[in-house]
């Protein structure tokens, strides 16, 4: 189990009833998380007195924020990286589809990707299904060569920003399907690293490409496996009810790497309940040198 702590940047305060209560910085949101099935820490009242705005469904996939106090469409939080080296800064909105711009999460894999990188000289590093870039970023900051691949122009617009505003550049930007982009980057013979993967349970290409992650697994694995050096590193993280145990026994096919550590990513909280968020595994290492 990965466990991400509060602070400055995030806090999960409280979760149940199909809801969750955080703090953004210096905002707070009530945001419906299917999984929060318990009974919340807190009466919903003392919630509705914490919380700036609320997001409100309106159908399956989108919806609208209701204002319960005043607060910006849009702020900045800043994480903080190990060992106060340098800040992510993020640039939040809230968007008719209930996210922000962040997946605080993912704070833990921006650690493990910073450590990883100051360990090596220039390590090249390939982000996939990249989001706002938290990776990207700890990445760059370390020092890394960093290609971002994410199919959504608006994102990867976004995540120039978030680079601009932590005072990082450099990182190629690639709107593209991230399994098309990695097969090209197999005929070149590009290696890498570093690979980051955040693949989602389903979703659209560029030009419509329709993606499931079930049926595109073994072959995103099957890829990427020959991408990465064999002194590198991997970190896949997802969403979609894939347990960790599947994601180690594909790694261990496709990957020459030997360590490996997996297990549910979760969010921490001072008086509530945990809540995970999906499955993580990672791996480094070359396993002719000793491994699994």
């Amino acid at each position: 189990m990965f466990i991400s702590q509060p602070h400055d940047a995030y806090e999960l305060i409280d979760s149940g009833n199909g809801l969750k209560l955080e703090r953004f910085g210096k905002y707070t949101l009530i945001r419906p998380e299917v999984t929060a099935i318990w009974k919340p820490a807190m009466p919903i009242k003392k919630w509705e007195q914490l919380a700036h705005a609320q997001f409100v469904p309106t159908s399956r996939t989108a919806g609208k924020w209701q204002r319960l106090q005043s607060m910006p469409d849009q702020w900045v939080v800043a994480f903080p990286l190990p060992e106060g080296s340098a800040n992510l800064v993020f640039s939040l909105q809230l968007t008719g589809f209930k996210h922000v711009g962040i997946f605080p999460e993912q704070s833990e894999n921006w650690d493990f990707i910073y450590k990883q990188c100051s360990q090596r000289k220039e390590p090249e590093i390939l982000n996939l299904f990249a989001y706002t870039g938290g990776a990207s970023l700890a990445a760059c900051a370390a020092g890394a060569r960093v290609t971002h691949v994410d199919s959504i122009r608006q994102v990867v617009s976004w995540s120039n920003e978030n680079m601009q505003l932590s005072n990082l550049d450099g990182i190629r930007w690639m709107v593209e399907d991230a399994l098309k982009f990695a097969r090209r980057a197999l005929k070149r013979g590009t290696q890498y690293d570093g690979i980051v993967m955040d693949p989602p349970a389903w979703g659209l290409g560029p030009k419509g490409e329709k993606w499931k992650l079930e049926e595109m697994i073994v072959d995103l694995f099957e890829v990427t496996g020959k991408l990465v050096r064999e002194n590198g590193f991997l970190v896949v993280n997802t969403y979609s009810g894939i347990v960790p145990t599947t994601i180690e026994n594909l790694i261990t096919a496709y990957y020459p790497l030997a360590n490996m550590e997996s297990g549910e990513l979760v969010l921490g909280s001072r008086k509530g309940p945990r809540l995970s968020t999906g499955s993580l595994a990672r791996a480094w290492g070359n396993r002719t040198e000793g491994g699994m």
